[in-house]
């Protein structure tokens, strides 16, 4: 697949340069590019992204960042069977448990939300992060809802860091499916009153949560041009939206960020965040 000319493979992370250092020179330097493509394009063409790591697994299998950005390519893809068995083998490579959630995730995206269950009470969890730990939650409480366990998925997604002030990365996504469980669950004014604090703690616009609240308001959007291109005054336009803490959220560029400075590759741009359950 074609490389644009202003990709260099030195927008790669330098945790990933080294991993690199053990494949003869010109092969690095076209994985690394490759690598790049799969950050460049994960959020606004998944399946651009997909083809790339595919150039990239083909050249360097045996390279466990090849095998994590393949696993988040085939997860913004759905291909969840495919995606589990590339993050099982970054797993077995480098022997940390950062893509727990992730698999857990890809687990519900199978059908087996019993399985992801399973994961989130395996010991493993205790051994992530808080983001990590967080992300543990939000897949917990997907699957409680794929089961129709509503009450539970509310329950599971009450802790502290729901209950906190102080906004951090997660914390958008993590207001906004538990505004999107008492939905579910008939609790529309508690509901409202979440989808309010998901809006403000969600200062780079990684959720819908700002629509749904219109929606609770009884706001209602139209196309800002009418059919023969004019503008129109008149209401703000509603959006399509599906319930996002009831299926697997698509990887993001931040997924990968740890293969790819993606502040290098969109220029400064921030990457955005995926909605992940």
């Amino acid at each position: 697949m074609p490389i644009p000319e202003d990709v260099t493979g030195e927008e790669i992370d330098k945790d990933v340069r080294q991993e690199l250092q053990s494949l003869p020179k010109t092969l690095a330097e076209d994985v690394a590019k490759n690598l790049v493509m799969v950050a460049r394009l994960i959020d606004e063409d998944p399946e651009g992204a997909y083809g790339y790591s595919r150039v990239a697994l083909r050249l360097a299998s045996r390279v466990a960042a090849v095998r994590e950005a393949a696993g988040f390519a085939a997860y913004a893809n759905q291909k969840y069977s495919e995606a589990l068995a590339e993050f099982r083998a970054a797993r077995r490579m480098t022997g940390t448990v950062d893509l727990w959630p992730v698999m857990a995730d890809c687990e519900r995206g199978l059908g087996r939300p019993e399985k992801a269950l399973d994961m989130a009470g395996a010991p493993e969890v205790h051994k992530l992060d808080k983001a990590g730990q967080v992300e543990m939650r939000l897949v917990a409480a997907g699957a409680r809802r794929d089961m129709g366990q509503l009450d539970a998925a509310i329950v599971t997604l009450q802790s502290p860091e729901l209950a906190s002030n102080s906004v951090q990365p997660w914390t958008a996504r993590l207001r906004y499916a538990y505004a999107d469980a008492l939905l579910a669950a008939g609790r529309e004014r508690e509901a409202r009153e979440w989808f309010a604090k998901a809006v403000e703690a969600d200062r780079d616009g990684s959720t819908d949560a700002s629509d749904r609240l219109a929606e609770l308001d009884g706001v209602e959007f139209v196309d800002a041009l009418s059919e023969d291109g004019a503008d129109e005054s008149g209401e703000p336009g509603e959006s399509a939206h599906s319930p996002e803490s009831a299926k697997p959220a698509d990887a993001s560029s931040e997924d990968v960020e740890d293969v790819v400075d993606v502040e290098d590759v969109e220029g400064g741009k921030d990457s955005e965040d995926g909605d992940k359950d």
